[in-house]
């Protein structure tokens, strides 16, 4: 696939029926925003003809850009030294770029360098901007938009908001509901702060460096030279009626021989999330070749909003995420059946609730972090994850309804992320109730993943 860029610039917020704000002021980042990935998240959107000019696409997110002005801004120092967004309206980076062949000729896309084509180009050189979109035409009018974003801003479900109000800005039509901006005021520690949790350890630790007396740390030799092997970025389809008969298997009887988890007997089942990556999870476990007595934990993104008491409206814009780690012997979690992963799994999600959300504030808020040298252990720079995994489910945000006038998406996926050990779970783009997992692996355990990922037991 030849990828021409035929014009790249910058489009700053345009401002309907009135002066534009300051742009010397700036929002804080919040606890959440700080203790999440520093790094840009990057998806591909896939949309048949007719579609409307890259003008239109273009006044369209200049409209966005003026209801979420934080993605127009940059990341900097607040007049306190703290990390925040400063509200300058300096713009998000937009690539208009062609292909001369037919969309069918790449589809279906595979996850592979080659995705990045799809993208602006950096380089290698520093990024400014924390929103960068490219429109990239193919001869039979299709329209692929590859659009990256800066997490730190923004977790998935804020940027699934975002993106659809840049459709219906598009479209001339109002883009609401409105975000709710109000990350520097929402979440305040407590009166007195009740550290009722060990974040120590789970949110935060003590870089390797500061752990080895400020010693330079090969993190290559930690993981057994693991790192020298290719890592490869595979997409596993699960059909409706997969998911359905894993389901059942999790929520069966495990037989005679195995006691129930400690849980199960009081619920009717498990949920196609705890199901699909408990099935997930042995089954990575199993081709990594992982034994009894290694320990295997997963790392687990929990959106806050429906857990924290109020709730926090849907459409607030920010990171409102943190995370729930399951761990497992290796050895039981492959030789249990599938009900057992699901159950760890059901009980770590469980534990991240109200409570756990409030005393991750008040520790997070209390300088203890800082004082103590502590890093997050959202580390965007450990790129092997074994013996752990991390799983991110987008399957209840709306990234297919995003319209820029031509209709929904026929086809969405993660850009290319050579992370080993990550996982994303979204919707099958097939629309039949199916679920896509996004796998990412060494190259030697990948074959026996791929023989043994739609065995059911």
């Amino acid at each position: 696939m030849k990828v021409k860029i035929t014009s790249s610039k910058i489009v700053k917020p345009a401002y309907d029926g009135g002066a534009a704000p300051s742009t010397g002021e700036s929002v804080p980042l919040n606890v959440f925003d700080r203790v999440t990935y520093d790094v840009y998240i990057a998806v591909i959107y896939a949309f048949r003809p007719p579609n409307p000019p890259n003008a239109a696409l273009e006044q369209g997110l200049a409209r966005a850009l003026a209801v979420y002005r934080e993605w127009a801004g940059r990341l900097g120092d607040g007049p306190d030294g703290r990390p925040a967004v400063l509200l300058s309206d300096a713009g998000a980076r937009f690539v208009e770029a062609a292909v001369d062949a037919p969309l069918a000729r790449s589809m279906p896309f595979k996850p592979s360098p080659e995705l990045l084509r799809l993208h602006p180009s950096i380089d290698g050189g520093p990024v400014e901007e924390l929103v960068q979109v490219q429109l990239t035409r193919f001869t039979c009018g299709s329209l692929v938009v590859g659009f990256t974003a800066h997490h730190r801003v923004a977790d998935g479900q804020a940027t699934g908001n975002f993106l659809v109000a840049w459709g219906l800005a598009t479209r001339r039509l109002p883009a609401g509901p409105l975000p709710v901006c109000d990350r520097a005021t929402r979440f305040q520690p407590r009166d007195p702060p009740r550290v009722e949790f060990p974040h120590r350890g789970t949110e935060y630790h003590l870089p390797a460096a500061k752990r080895h007396g400020g010693e330079d740390v090969d993190e290559e030799e930690e993981i057994g030279g693991a790192a020298h092997d290719k890592i490869k970025v595979h997409k596993v389809l699960f059909t409706k009626e997969f998911v359905a008969r894993l389901k059942a298997r999790a929520s069966s009887s495990p037989g005679p021989d195995l006691p129930p988890p400690p849980t199960a007997q009081q619920r009717r089942g498990y949920s196609t999330f705890e199901s699909v990556v408990g099935h997930l999870w042995r089954t990575v476990t199993a081709a990594r070749g992982l034994g009894a007595g290694e320990a295997t934990k997963l790392r687990i993104s929990v959106n806050g909003r429906s857990r924290m008491r109020p709730p926090v409206p849907r459409e607030y814009f920010g990171n409102m995420v943190l995370w729930a780690f399951p761990v497992a012997d290796a050895g039981d979690l492959v030789s249990r059946p599938v009900q057992h992963a699901a159950d760890l799994i059901h009980r770590a999600v469980s534990r991240v609730d109200d409570a756990y959300f409030r005393s991750f504030v008040d520790f997070a808020s209390s300088g203890a972090a800082e004082a103590e040298g502590l890093a997050p252990t959202a580390d965007e720079s450990q790129v092997v994850l074994c013996p752990d995994l991390e799983v991110d489910s987008w399957l209840g945000i709306n990234f297919y309804d995003v319209d820029f006038g031509g209709g929904c998406p026929f086809y969405f996926m993660p850009s290319y992320l050579p992370m080993e050990g990550t996982m994303f779970l979204l919707p099958s783009f097939l629309g039949d109730g199916g679920i896509e997992a996004y796998v990412s692996l060494f190259e030697g355990h990948l074959e026996e993943f791929k023989r043994i990922c739609y065995n059911i037991a």
